[in-house]
């Protein structure tokens, strides 16, 4: 099942998380339209806003393989909060609004839920984007 392979695979990255700050490790693995899994994890900076979270790295990391499309995205924290805004402004742009975002807690209990309900409105160009 590939829901639990993206599990696993964002519970394993997030050890590697750098969060000496707030101790607060994110890791994240996206499924691609070609059916790759992208991984990512917070990385933490003194400067605050020079932090990067989990989902953009994993969506960096697809975005530099040449995909353009997360079909789905599991997200893992210690208590299965939802993405910032920043981050779901950025999936936005790459997944369609019925793409479920996977929030997975450290005990295991998972939501998932489209996106259209996280971003309900997001910011747009009226610029082609994944739909």
């Amino acid at each position: 099942m590939k829901e639990s392979h993206l599990f696993e695979r964002a519970r394993q990255v997030r050890e590697k998380a750098y969060a000496p700050y707030s101790d607060y490790k994110v890791g994240a693995a996206l499924l691609d339209e070609l059916g790759e899994t992208h991984v990512g994890v917070n990385f933490e900076n003194a400067s605050y806003g020079a932090t990067i979270c989990a989902e953009r790295g994993a969506i960096a990391a697809m975005v530099a393989s040449g995909a353009r499309e997360i079909r789905e995205i599991a997200v893992v924290t210690e208590n299965g909060g939802n993405p910032c805004g920043i981050c779901l402004q950025v999936m936005s742009e790459f997944m369609k609004p019925e793409a479920l975002v996977h929030l997975l807690d450290a005990s295991g209990r998972v939501r998932s839920i489209p996106l259209r309900v996280l971003a309900p409105s997001p910011f747009d160009f009226d610029e082609p984007r994944a739909e």
